[in-house]
C-alpha cells in the first residue's frame, strides 16, 4: 500500500470526485487491501468479502465529493466499507437462519496461550462465530464502536449487544483453549 501526503490525497479525492477513472484506479490501488482486510472481518468468506469490496468502493466513489477534507479519509472510507458489510449480512440474514453458540461455562483463559495465538489465528476464530457474535465482536473491539452504537447499527438493545460481545469472548476462550490443547477444572480454572 502507498502512503499519501495530505495534499496528494487531497489532490487525488478531488480527481475522483471528477469522476477520473485514473485516479479511482489510484484510490482502489492504495486503500484495497486495508479495506478488504476489514471486509473480511465481517464476511464469512473470502467471496462474500469481496463482494463488499467492490460495493464498497462503489460508494466510495459515490460519495466522495461528500467527504470535506476534515478528519480521517481512510476512516471516512472505512465506515462506508463496515455499514456495507452490514448490509449485506442483513441481506444474507433474512434467507439463513441464525446459529446459536452453545452455553460453555464461564472460564479464564490463560495470557501464555493469548499471546502465542497469531493474528491469523484469532482472525480465523473470529471469523467461526455466529453473524450476530461477529459482528458485535468487531464493531466493538476492532472498530471501537459502543453498545449504544452498536445497537442502533444493528437495531437491537444494549443489553443483547453486551451480551453477544461477552458469549462472543467466551467462545473464543474456549477455542483458544482447544487450540493449544489445554483443559480446565471444575472450577473453570486452566490446568495443565
Amino acid at each position: 500500500m502507498r502512503v499519501l501526503f495530505h495534499k496528494q490525497l487531497e489532490r487525488l479525492i478531488n480527481r475522483c470526485a471528477d469522476g477520473q477513472a485514473s485516479a479511482q484506479k489510484q484510490l482502489y490501488d492504495t486503500y484495497s487491501s486495508k479495506m478488504f482486510g476489514v471486509c473480511l472481518r465481517y464476511m464469512k468468506n473470502r467471496e462474500d468479502a469481496e463482494d463488499v469490496l467492490q460495493d464498497g468502493f462503489v460508494k466510495v466513489f459515490r460519495k466522495i465529493s461528500t467527504f470535506n477534507n476534515t478528519g480521517s479519509f481512510e476512516g471516512w472510507m472505512r465506515t462506508i466499507f463496515v455499514n456495507t458489510a452490514l448490509r449485506q449480512i442483513e441481506k444474507n440474514k433474512r434467507s439463513e437462519n441464525e446459529i446459536n453458540l452453545p452455553n460453555l461455562p464461564e472460564i479464564s483463559a490463560p495470557l501464555t496461550a493469548l499471546h502465542q495465538l497469531t493474528y491469523k489465528e484469532l482472525i480465523a476464530l473470529v471469523e467461526e462465530l455466529p453473524t450476530g457474535y461477529r459482528l458485535v465482536f468487531n464493531l466493538y473491539v476492532i472498530e471501537g464502536y459502543s453498545h449504544k452504537e452498536i445497537a442502533d447499527k444493528l437495531k437491537i438493545s444494549e443489553g443483547t449487544s453486551k451480551s453477544q460481545l461477552a458469549r462472543a469472548k467466551n467462545y473464543l476462550k474456549h477455542q483458544v483453549i482447544d487450540l493449544y490443547g489445554l483443559d480446565w477444572d471444575k472450577e473453570g480454572l486452566i490446568v495443565g
